[in-house]
C-alpha cells in the first residue's frame, strides 16, 4: 500500500514515521476461510473498516452463490482488501468484486490476499476484474486444478483447516 511520511510526538521526542497514504482501508473476508486473516490485517491497521461476504460452493457447478453481505457504508471511498486463502477458479473473487461494486459502489482499487493461488484462477480473474485497479498477491501459484476444481498440490479446504469441518 502507498505510504506518506508524518512527524509525530513521543513521549521523547519528534521523529518521522510511515502510514498509509490516500484513501482508508477496508477489509473484506470471503466466508468463511478469508477470517482467519482478518486479526493479522486488523493488527497491522487497525483503523481498518472490516466487512463481510459469504459465499459457498454449489456441489454440482461448483460455482460461487452469495448468501450474505455486509459492508461498511462508505466502501466506494476505500480501498478494499479481500481476504481468501484460495484462489483456485477465480469465480469467488469475481463475485465477491460484483457484490462490492453493486451494494457499496465500486472500489477505487481492489486489493487481493491470497496464500495459494491456481494459474487458471488468476487468469479468469484479471480477465473479468478491472486491471488498472486490481491488486493480486499470493505466496504461490500452483499450476492445475481438479475435475472438482481444488487447487494441486493446495493446501485442502482452508475453511475446514481453520475452523473444522462442516457439519
Amino acid at each position: 500500500l502507498p505510504l506518506k511520511e508524518i512527524e509525530i510526538e513521543t513521549p521523547m521526542a519528534k521523529c518521522k514515521s510511515k502510514v498509509i497514504a490516500g484513501k482508508k482501508l477496508g477489509v473484506v473476508p470471503i466466508l468463511r476461510a478469508g477470517l482467519g486473516m482478518v486479526n493479522g490485517v486488523t493488527n497491522l491497521v487497525p483503523a481498518a473498516k472490516v466487512g463481510h461476504i459469504g459465499l459457498y460452493r454449489d456441489p454440482e457447478t461448483h460455482l460461487p452463490v452469495e448468501y450474505y453481505c455486509k459492508l461498511p457504508p462508505d466502501v466506494n471511498e476505500r480501498e478494499l482488501l479481500v481476504l481468501d486463502p484460495m484462489l483456485a477458479t477465480g469465480s469467488s473473487l469475481v463475485l465477491t468484486y460484483n457484490a462490492l461494486c453493486e451494494k457499496g459502489g465500486t472500489p477505487a482499487h481492489t486489493h487481493v490476499a491470497a496464500v495459494v493461488a491456481s494459474e487458471q484462477g488468476l487468469d479468469y480473474a484479471m480477465k473479468n476484474m478491472p486491471r488498472q485497479t486490481t491488486t493480486i498477491w499470493t505466496a504461490v501459484v500452483d499450476e492445475e486444478l481438479t475435475s472438482r476444481s481444488y487447487i494441486v498440490p493446495g493446501i485442502g479446504d482452508a475453511g475446514d483447516l481453520a475452523y473444522g469441518e462442516k457439519i
